[in-house]
């Protein structure tokens, strides 16, 4: 892992076009040749990136990002504050407690309760971020995501949403549509799940565990 802190400015050509002015921010470089560019006020959310496979160019005061799409991510270097590189070693992974693993369980056994004629693809789904809790294919054969929580939150559903862009970028896979599934999910959740058309599912722990089609409550 490398931290860079600089004073930079940063333009995105692809797709689109996307300009960060000049400003202090921190870079993280990633062994996985990920690139992604911070700000000290937005949580764990970066301001741009560039998902692996791509490669980082370092010329003088200007760094070149690129990925086989012919992406880039363009950043000026004005001052260099901090370079350090450290050595994470190797991520023995997210430990769900029991209450989530025993749904993601359940639901993987019965994925049918999510939709007539659903079938399960794979549990722990991978994706460059880490893996999805179950990807499906519903009755009409189009990839679903589901990434299933005790409790419901906007970090519940930001997650998904990084899961699904990425996903997304997949021909085989595309188009992903997702689902967010929890015991309890918040109103303010709900609301920006919704708007990005991610569906909601509210589930009954203890009904599941009984298991009936009829046991959950969709919204």
């Amino acid at each position: 892992m490398r931290l860079v802190i600089a004073r930079c400015k940063v333009d995105y050509v692809g797709r689109l076009t996307a300009h960060l002015p000049m400003a202090q921010r921190l870079l993280l470089i990633k062994a996985d040749g990920s690139v992604s560019i911070h700000s000290d006020d937005r949580a764990y959310k970066p301001l741009n990136w560039m998902s692996p496979p791509c490669w980082l160019i370092e010329d003088p005061d200007i760094w070149t990002v690129q990925n086989k799409a012919g992406e880039k991510l363009i950043i000026t270097l004005e001052e260099v504050l901090h370079d350090s590189k450290h050595e994470l070693g190797p991520e023995p992974g997210l430990q769900k407690d029991g209450v989530e693993a025993d749904l993601q369980k359940l639901l993987a056994e019965h994925v049918t309760t999510l939709g007539d004629g659903w079938s399960l693809v794979r549990r722990e789904f991978p994706t460059p971020i880490g893996p999805v809790d179950l990807m499906c294919r519903d009755s009409a054969g189009k990839s679903v995501a589901v990434e299933i929580k005790r409790r419901g939150d906007i970090d519940g559903v930001e997650q998904l949403t990084r899961y699904l862009e990425l996903l997304n970028r997949d021909p085989l896979l595309a188009p992903v549509k997702g689902v967010f599934a929890a015991q309890q999910i918040k109103p303010q959740a709900r609301v920006l799940a919704e708007d990005r058309g991610i569906r909601c599912v509210v589930l009954d722990y203890d009904a599941l565990r009984g298991i009936e089609p009829d046991e959950f409550r969709l919204f």
